[in-house]
């Protein structure tokens, strides 16, 4: 797979209309970043969560790195986090 079409397809997995399945992705990231935070016992931003499911990718694509999802998946949860960042400070 080339990298045009990794970033293609990742484009079309997070732009899709997922809101009605999971939530708004902002909220998500979040609940899911205040359930990491109970969990762990300290604070886990939304934006973690985009970063930390691009490792679990990434750590995927190690143990197979001929599965071409782990790439895309990848590519769309940093571009998931890059969103999630508070860009006012």
């Amino acid at each position: 797979m080339k990298r045009d079409e990794v970033l293609d397809e990742a484009k079309q997995c997070v732009m899709k209309d997922r809101a009605a399945t999971h939530g708004e992705m902002e909220d998500n990231f979040q609940a899911i970043a205040d359930y990491w935070s109970i969990h762990l016992g300290t604070a886990v931003s939304a934006n973690d969560v985009g970063v930390m499911m691009t490792l679990l990718k990434i750590a995927r694509a190690k143990g197979n790195p001929h599965y071409e999802d782990n790439y895309v998946d990848g590519a769309g949860y940093l571009a998931c986090a890059a969103e999630c960042v508070d860009v006012n400070g």
